[in-house]
């Protein structure tokens, strides 16, 4: 130890250190003085050491007397026993010539400038001793023209110092490479694209280069650093599922902008643009301000809260006493947090006396949770985001991740560009495939076909992990029996990619020392959604590809709270903490938490609900945050649902196409304006705290629930998101050990232990259901295809874009609506020409249910017979042409495979 000790020891400005194994000088500085003790430009803590500004210097030395050499300390690596100068005359000199350098080339504007007292330019000119210049003056590029262009990104590059940290961002974080250094010398400047605008670029709006920019050349419309706030507030995104941590600035109780704090573990100074741009909804005009109740004449009139309440109890109340309590149900919602959640299943369950509750899980996620936990006995992620770079193989499956969980898609191809090998299975070439080293680029509807054939092929190749199948898991025999029986040639023919393409993407995942896969709703939403979850947890199983690092199933949850609105039990068959409710010691168990008896009668799913409303036996509804016409399959008939029932109350932020049709309208506060958790992806608990106060007039959904609890009499204390936590830690056995407290900055991964202590890599030593049960399943093709596929011979195929989410209530109200302005129909080239259809063409699309007009655009992107589109406006109802077909296990919808039909709309005249 003594010895180890004096190996990583050195000094800084004569005293003794230790330092860290892999240490540059400039961290080992900063973590003995803090950051900033040596001045940087072109150095941030989120990119990679550069050394193109010198500022940092240093001198060193192998001994206290020795001979001295300057040195950049942002990437020279520590030696034991160096002897580091951070202050001599020579370095302090070389310090004040090159800023003064920089400064002959740099507008003096600094009382108007956006980033002053934020500028790291002018900081560091202050930190070397600056005051005086006494070179002349430069040409100082003023001519070079501002660029606002675009809806958020704005450049005024007069005021560029050339330290590439834009460039790097754009590289080493996004991996965009939109921005670069052009020409040389004094005419070197930085460029978009092929030297455009920032709007007619590839720029994907992540912020990133303004972010670390050190001055104004770079920033965004809402001058995201500048020293204007009076309050920043440490939060999470309410986009997807990857849980961005953000810092929101406010002043006056109003947002004005986001940045990403640089010490998130989650996104480490990055988000997309939803996360950093798209906030301006929170107090958008079209906000609901106050409660609606409809009148007998179809409209609203506004309310009291007293007002609404009052009738919801009545109506609720009196449907109970006559119809039961089953004839009410509750649908929760993945924007909400843990705690709104969890107190939703409470009152359905413990006021009401149904276990008709749901939630938008239904629809994406829910064979994920089905499928791992028949395969592993939990229904989550087995890894953490950080494992992606710790793994030697990555399979992408049937998830779009550069597009719907954007920062963990930079993370994903920043591997892939550094070797890493990716396999894509997927039928578009989505923007990933450019950088794998394997696309399998299969038939919509085919993912069990395609994984039995690429479980076969490791199966053949002799790369099966015997034993650890032999020590961990079961039901081995079945499944390669199963596999074994195969036709490959059929297989072949069903998926349409060739045996040599799948062999060679199975051995490359199978032959790496640690494999890990991804999955979206391209292998959930499909009848064997839960059945193909299975077969992928096969082959993690099958390749010993579980249980340690850079390795595992990790399912990317679509919405930011799908994991924790399951786990905290908006599920008919399972309570919080995920108790079957048909399971008697689970009944005892949650009565003598709540103290009422609880239901005993099988819950209804989301599209039961709906059956049953058309039926007549359920009379009521009361949705928190969910548009199902917009976002669930078939919207008449959602919409028919909706209008034969007696009473249907709605939570929402906005006017949306179900509210339009509820009786009374709860207005709710959006992410910004309450506190409590969201679980994200990697089952991590983070804290989402208010940065403003609640709109006037609205209520967070907490709160809500609280006080309609209060009205029908349950003994239910006002909402703290604290509070709460605290009643969840004592019933759901993973959050055991979570608080308020000690949930700091970063959050927990459950199970988070009595002891605080959290979970980042699952099954390390067993698994959750003892041991790994293998499954086998033969392909069956959709009974879409199989009923309409003759009438309608195109399989469509949906998704969502970067820039919108989900029914796009939110995005399409920000800068983000200016971006992308409507849905698009993507064909074949082959396709369109057979149909005289162009790129810009207004094409209408149809099926069994409906149709609607998009505009076309022509890609390669998908096959021939193959079309795509998103859902994002209300304007389009894509959901009109979306069917009833779902999974034979949970009932999510089948949205990704929908015979289609397509024709050219005649221009009149």
């Amino acid at each position: 130890m003594v010895q180890e000790l004096n190996t990583l020891t050195a000094f800084l400005d004569g005293e003794p250190h230790r330092y860290e194994a892999g240490d540059t000088v400039l961290r080992f500085i900063d973590r003995q003085r803090g950051r900033g003790f040596v001045p940087t430009l072109c150095d941030a803590p989120q990119l990679s050491p550069y050394g193109a500004c010198r500022v940092c210097s240093v001198e060193v030395a192998v001994s206290g007397s020795g001979p001295r050499r300057v040195v950049a300390s942002c990437h020279t690596p520590m030696m034991p026993g160096m002897h580091i100068f951070t202050e001599s005359p020579k370095v302090r000199r070389l310090r004040r010539n090159i800023v003064e350098l920089v400064l002959t080339d740099h507008p003096l504007d600094c009382l108007t400038c956006e980033v002053s007292g934020n500028c790291e330019l002018q900081t560091v000119a202050a930190r070397v001793g600056i005051r005086k210049v006494r070179y002349p003056e430069g040409a100082n590029h003023l001519d070079r023209p501002k660029d606002h262009s675009h809806p958020y990104m704005t450049s005024e590059l007069a005021k560029c110092i050339n330290c590439s940290r834009c460039v790097r961002a754009c590289d080493e974080i996004q991996g965009q490479h939109v921005l670069s250094m052009h020409g040389r010398g004094f005419n070197a400047r930085i460029i978009k694209g092929l030297d455009s605008s920032f709007a007619d670029s590839e720029c994907v709006s992540c912020g990133a280069c303004a972010q670390a920019c050190p001055t104004s050349a770079i920033s965004d419309v809402f001058h995201s650093k500048s020293i204007e706030a009076t309050r920043k507030t440490r939060s999470v995104c309410t986009y997807c599922g990857v849980g961005c941590n953000l810092n929101v600035a406010t002043k006056g109780n109003e947002v004005l902008s986001i940045q990403a704090p640089v010490d998130a573990e989650v996104n480490h100074a990055h988000t997309c643009l939803k996360g950093r741009f798209a906030f301006r909804f929170y107090n958008h005009p079209d906000r609901l301000r106050t409660a609606l109740i409809r009148q007998e004449d179809g409209s609203f009139a506004k309310a009291t809260w007293d007002e609404a309440y009052e009738v919801i109890v009545k109506r609720l109340g009196a449907i109970r006493d006559k119809a039961g309590p089953n004839s009410i149900a509750g649908i929760s919602s993945a924007r909400c947090t843990n705690e709104e959640n969890y107190l939703m299943q409470k009152f359905i369950r413990a006021v009401i006396g149904t276990n008709n509750i749901d939630c938008c899980a239904r629809v994406c996620h829910s064979p994920t949770a089905w499928g791992m936990q028949k395969s592993f006995g939990t229904g989550a992620a087995t890894n953490s985001f950080e494992d992606i770079h710790h793994t030697a193989c990555m399979l992408v499956i049937g998830a779009n991740p550069t597009e719907g969980h954007p920062v963990t898609g930079s993370r994903i191809k920043q591997q892939a560009m550094k070797g890493t090998p990716l396999i894509i299975i997927d039928p578009r070439r989505i923007e990933l495939v450019p950088y794998a080293k394997h696309h399998l680029q299969l038939r919509p509807g085919t993912n069990v076909a395609m994984l039995n054939l690429f479980a076969r092929c490791i199966l053949d190749a002799g790369l099966v992990k015997t034993e650890f199948i032999r020590s961990r898991c079961e039901n081995w025999d079945e499944f390669e029996s199963g596999l074994r029986k195969l036709d490959v040639d059929q297989l072949v023919q069903i998926t349409g990619v060739p045996l040599e393409q799948v062999r060679a993407a199975a051995i490359e995942y199978a032959s790496a020392e640690a494999a890990m896969s991804f999955h979206g709703l391209g292998v959930t939403e499909h009848e064997q959604g839960a059945k193909t979850v299975m077969l992928i947890a096969n082959l993690a199983m099958m390749t010993g590809n579980i249980g340690r690092p850079g390795v595992g199933v990790n399912p990317l949850r679509g919405q930011n709270n799908v994991q924790g609105a399951a786990d905290m039990g908006c599920q008919p068959h399972q309570g919080a903490g995920y108790f079957e409710m048909s399971d008697p010691q689970s009944l005892e168990l949650y009565e003598r938490f709540y103290g009422v008896a609880s239901p005993r009668e099988p819950g209804w799913k989301i599209p039961q609900m709906f059956e049953q409303a058309v039926s007549g036996n359920l009379k009521a509804l009361w949705l928190m945050g969910e548009d199902v016409v917009q976002t669930d399959p078939d919207s008449a008939h959602v919409r028919h649902a909706l209008e034969s029932l007696e009473f249907l109350v709605v939570q929402e932020l906005f006017m949306t196409e179900t509210a339009k049709l509820a009786h009374v309208i709860l207005p709710a506060s959006s992410f910004l304006e309450k506190s409590g958790t969201f679980t994200n992806a990697e089952r991590r608990v983070q804290r989402v705290q208010a940065a403003v106060t609640p709109l006037e007039g609205t209520k967070p959904d907490g709160q809500i629930l609280c006080e309609v609890m209060q009205r029908f009499g349950f003994p239910q204390e006002d909402y703290s998101a604290e509070g709460v936590l605290a009643e969840i830690a004592r019933i759901v056995p993973f959050f055991k050990g979570a608080t308020w407290e000690n949930l700091g900055d970063n959050g927990k991964q459950w199970p988070i232990l009595e002891q605080g202590r959290d979970t980042q890599i699952m099954h390390q030593s067993g698994f959750s259901r003892g041991l790994g049960r293998f499954h086998f399943f033969e392909w069956e093709e959709s009974n879409e295809v199989v009923t309409h596929g003759r009438e309608f011979p195109f399989i469509l195929t949906t998704g969502r874009i970067l820039e919108h989410y989900n029914c796009g209530t939110m995005t399409r109200r920000t800068g983000n609506g200016a971006i992308v302005t409507r849905d698009l129909l993507t064909i074949n080239p082959k396709d369109a020409k057979g149909r005289h259809i162009r790129s810009g063409d207004t094409v209408r699309l149809f099926s069994a249910r409906g149709e609607v007009e998009l505009q076309a655009q022509v890609s390669d992107e998908v096959k021939p017979g193959v079309l795509y589109t998103t859902f994002h406006f209300p304007e389009a109802m894509v959901n009109n042409v979306t069917g009833s077909g779902h999974d034979s296990e949970t009932l999510c919808p089948e949205y990704k495979v929908i015979a289609a039909n397509i024709e050219k709309v005649a221009i009149p005249g």
